[in-house]
């Protein structure tokens, strides 16, 4: 008796149909050769304690490839192939291990549902997929990833090697990021599609964060808030909130998420939504009381500006790294201004010190991931933009309490605002522009509270 998985209707939607995972295959194949092998495996289930195993997510470039949502897989790409070029090792049909963890997919519906050519049991393939190798000059794999997969690869090249007259054992295994996450950097419509019901649900979790964020309550209260809108809408976080009261803001990566909230100070959240694999990513500072103080309001308006600014130059045929630059001068004329850095501001950028507040690069890629794959670099230059690439535009000023080269009302302040945009043919289109991010609009959401 089958056990079926709950699937909201509004999912089925967005589900990315079962063509457009072939082209990918193909367009992979075509790129590897008739002479190469592909091989992707699953991410492994792993244990939190005991027998209690964390929450399953697949590996990003088997899902981009398949949509195959179980672990204990591994896929095989052919070229040219007479009896199929895509494989499917999955796990069988079995009623009893189903009534302990719910349907399996199975092998027929790998063929069926999933578009495989062939599929066969996972337990079959040292039997198997040695044979399907053998003649193949090359295989494209992510060697080094996974240790026991990697163990299991190796074990096939021997097999070969001990095959009666010997077998024709691949000369090569060639890194398979190379070729495959050039293509998953530029996104489709439905990926497109995908990201912005990411970006709509995490926007809804951070509104509803602020509305309920007060001094007194703690910081883990406000991730509860982040957590429940993002599950309620059949998402999962896209990494561990960061809920950041005050001088915590100041803290990069700050996960504890445990502090009480203060009146007077700024609370700084940074958090994504996940949905069918796809992420979002957003930061968002405000104050807790309601309003800004006049050193929090000065540092804010100088983070939005360069903001507003570095989203301008995501544009089709811009450099990646112009964002980060034009972000670098707005922020270092403004503390220059404000007299927190000494001297000239072009003399501070190229100093570099501007970095003692200012230390991260301003975007990264999303997608698959939350720092998604692709080159920032070709041939040792930026690479350039093009339409379909989503990135981040997130600076930020970050004022440690310690730091007593500035007066004592600027210490301890943290401020990032960052929003996900896709390059589009024209321009670019923020992704999350739902959550506000204006003083004006900010004090006016955290008055009604």
């Amino acid at each position: 008796m089958p056990y079926p998985q709950p699937v909201f209707a509004w999912q089925l939607a967005l589900n990315i149909a079962s063509e457009e995972f072939t082209r990918r295959r193909r367009q992979l194949m075509k790129m590897a050769g008739e002479d190469a092998v592909v091989l992707v495996a699953t991410a492994p289930e792993r244990m939190r304690n005991a027998d209690a195993a964390w929450p399953y997510r697949q590996d990003s470039d088997f899902h981009y490839l398949s949509g195959f949502p179980e672990p204990d897989a591994v896929l095989a790409l052919l070229p040219g192939r007479q009896h199929g070029e895509v494989v499917l090792f999955c796990r069988e049909r079995d009623g009893e291990r189903e009534r302990w963890h719910g349907s399996f997919v199975g092998t027929e519906r790998a063929v069926a549902d999933y578009g495989m050519d062939d599929a066969f049991p996972i337990d079959d393939i040292d039997d198997i997929l040695p044979g399907m190798i053998e003649g193949r000059a090359r295989v494209y794999c992510h060697f080094g990833r996974e240790p026991q997969f990697d163990a299991q690869l190796l074990g096939w090249m021997r097999r070969l090697r001990q095959l009666r007259g010997g077998g024709v054992v691949p000369k090569e295994f060639v890194a398979l990021g190379h070729l495959l996450h050039d293509l998953r950097l530029y996104k489709s419509r439905a990926e497109l599609k995908l990201m912005r019901a990411s970006a709509a649900i995490a926007a809804e979790a951070h509104v509803a964060a602020m509305e309920m964020a007060r001094a007194g309550r703690h910081e883990y209260e406000v991730e509860a808030e982040l957590l429940r809108v993002m599950r309620s809408r059949g998402a999962v976080a896209a990494f561990p909130p960061i809920v950041a009261g005050g001088v915590n803001a100041c803290i990069m990566h700050y996960q504890a998420n445990r502090a009480v909230l203060n009146k007077g100070d700024l609370l700084l959240i940074d958090a994504g939504a996940e949905l069918e694999c796809y992420a979002s990513d957003i930061s968002r500072s405000f104050p807790l009381s309601g309003r800004f103080s006049r050193e929090q309001r000065a540092l804010y308006e100088i983070v939005l500006t360069a903001q507003q600014a570095a989203i301008d130059e995501v544009q089709p045929g811009r450099s990646f790294s112009t964002a980060h630059e034009v972000a670098v001068h707005v922020i270092t004329e403004g503390l220059c201004a404000l007299g927190l850095i000494k001297g000239d501001p072009a003399e501070a950028v190229v100093q570099g010190s501007y970095k003692r507040f200012f230390p991260a690069k301003t975007s990264h890629w999303l997608g698959l991931d939350v720092h998604d794959v692709g080159d920032y670099r070709v041939d040792g230059e930026p690479r350039m933009l093009e339409p379909g690439m989503v990135l981040t535009v997130e600076p930020g000023i970050y004022i440690a309490p310690d730091d007593l080269t500035v007066p004592e009302a600027w210490r301890g302040i943290g401020i990032r605002i960052e929003d996900d945009v896709a390059v589009t043919r024209d321009g670019n289109e923020v992704l999350t522009a739902d959550v506000p991010k204006l003083p004006e609009e900010l004090e006016a959401l955290l008055a009604g509270r």
